[in-house]
């Protein structure tokens, strides 16, 4: 069975098809939406009108790579988080594509939530299909999130900590707009901080139980530019702040839920250097591909086809 998947975040229009069968992606297209040099993202109005210009696009790009008349089931985000409230209009344009394809076709809608989506690409990547029926911590970092969510069969439990200010996307991406990086700046800042062979000193993270704060981590980021160091030297130091508040958080919530797994998920958990950081000190830790990581409607499609399969079961 076929299931189309569509995610329309803050950042880019997503599709993919799942094969339920294979369990396997036989395709997925992205587009970043565009963002206006030196701007740290886009007013709500301008990502819903990207949105509805470049659907029609990818699906007719997808058509050409995929039979999309053997579709049978559609998955789609509806909205960021499944929690009480959260709303953001830029899921509308997916929402409305994937009722009007499903409508045209008389197949099932499956609705979501790109939280869930980016933690179901994350689990399905790391090929344990254990983790997708027992309780695992996920992490999902981007640039509206610093979540460490206690997970099972795809659905959160509980939201085991946060940040109470800044989130570390946010960190990153002003950090790469600063330096004149185009957003979102997440690859060129971990692009960069590879550069950097240099040791980095001086790092410190606020870090209180399984929560954290990173305001202060742009000011130290701004003061070390302000300092002379390279800007090489202040993506290193910027990613490795993250990496080092992500292993206290995990250590904070092994403290609560002892020995669970940990899998991370999110566009700034494609960065090598929080992976090669995390994994030094915690080589359990599962990290997967950039694709199954930052944003993408691989998760959106891999949920509907599980709900499909239980539905004719």
């Amino acid at each position: 069975m076929l299931i189309l998947g569509i995610d329309t975040s803050n950042y880019a229009t997503s599709l993919a098809v799942y094969d339920t069968k294979a369990e396997e992606v036989l395709c997925d297209i992205k587009k970043f939406l565009p963002v206006t040099k030196g701007q740290i993202g886009l007013r709500q109005s301008d990502a819903l009108f990207h949105h509805t210009a470049a659907l029609p696009v990818l699906l007719e790009q997808l058509g050409k790579k995929v039979d999309l008349t053997q579709v049978q089931a559609v998955g789609v985000s509806e909205k960021p988080r499944p929690t009480e409230g959260s709303y953001m209009p830029c899921f509308l344009a997916g929402v409305s594509a994937a009722q009007a394809f499903c409508l045209s076709k008389n197949i099932p809608l499956i609705k979501t939530t790109h939280q869930q989506g980016h933690i179901a690409a994350a689990l399905y990547a790391t090929k344990q299909k254990q983790l997708l029926e027992q309780k695992t911590l996920v992490f999902h970092i981007s640039g509206g999130t610093t979540d460490l969510l206690l997970c099972e069969n795809l659905q959160v439990l509980e939201r085991v900590g946060t940040s109470t200010d800044l989130y570390a996307g946010q960190a990153v991406d002003r950090l790469g707009v600063r330096l004149g990086f185009d957003f979102p700046a997440g690859a060129f800042v971990s692009a960069k901080a590879a550069e950097c062979t240099e040791k980095v000193k001086g790092i410190k993270v606020s870090v209180k139980g399984t929560n954290c704060s990173l305001s202060g981590l742009q000011n130290q980021c701004e003061r070390l530019l302000q300092d002379g160091k390279s800007q090489q030297y202040v993506c290193k130091f910027c990613l490795l702040a993250v990496a080092k508040t992500i292993l206290q958080m995990i250590e904070a919530a092994h403290q609560i839920y002892p020995n669970l797994p940990v899998v991370c998920a999110g566009g700034v958990m494609s960065s090598d250097v929080i992976r090669a950081k995390v994994q030094r000190k915690l080589p359990e830790v599962y990290f997967v591909d950039g694709k199954f990581s930052s944003d993408n409607a691989i998760g959106t499609a891999f949920i509907a086809g599980r709900e499909v399969d239980l539905w004719q079961k």
